[in-house]
């Protein structure tokens, strides 16, 4: 089975989208680095360390410090798919990533968020 292209594209490329979505909405970068950092263990010096290096999709969350625990509390659908249903364990931690970024951009509060 072939890789999905995201996972070899760089995290750095897609972390503007993140953003960009969340400030359409009112929302601010900090509470997108503050949701990346929970879900995978990543210090905000970390983050900006992995943004810089082009370090893939797929590198950044395999060498990421500590997928929080509480992420399997993360349930709900992304592009119609969902999240808890995804095969793949890679796939499944992007899509995680993506439901909790629409959640940002759709105004729910940061505690609800950071799920425990």
């Amino acid at each position: 089975m072939t890789k999905h292209p995201v996972y070899e594209m760089p995290f750095g490329k897609v972390y503007p989208h993140y953003v960009t979505k969340a400030e359409r909405k009112n929302r601010t970068q900090a509470e997108v680095d503050q949701i990346i950092c929970w879900l995978t263990g990543y210090s905000p010096e970390q983050l900006a360390e992995q943004l810089a290096a082009g370090t893939s999709f797929e590198a950044f969350l395999a060498q990421a410090p500590e997928l929080n625990p509480n992420r399997s509390l993360i349930t709900g659908s992304v592009c119609g798919v969902k999240v808890q249903e995804v095969p793949e364990e890679t796939m499944r931690e992007i899509r995680r990533l993506d439901k909790l970024i629409d959640e940002l951009a759709k105004g729910k509060a940061m505690e609800k968020i950071l799920r425990g």
